[in-house]
């Protein structure tokens, strides 16, 4: 799902990179951020632009997917 930011709640999440983004361009990874209800994900280059948000369960279900391939 793709969304614009709510007004108020997104802008006070906790932004961070994976340690695995240690490249030559460190503007090129995205971040993540969590809430008890919701993973969301931007684009470093353009944090102020859209984000999708996942519920837990799917993030979870998408690493250990990552992670085998």
């Amino acid at each position: 799902m793709i969304s614009e930011p709510p007004a108020g709640g997104v802008h006070e999440l906790q932004w961070f990179k994976s340690s695995y983004s240690s490249n030559s361009s460190e503007a090129d990874c995205v971040e993540v951020a969590t809430t008890p209800a919701t993973v969301h994900v931007r684009d470093s280059k353009n944090p102020p632009g859209p984000r999708l948000g996942f519920a837990p369960a799917t993030w979870d279900a998408f690493l250990a997917y990552a992670a085998e391939n």
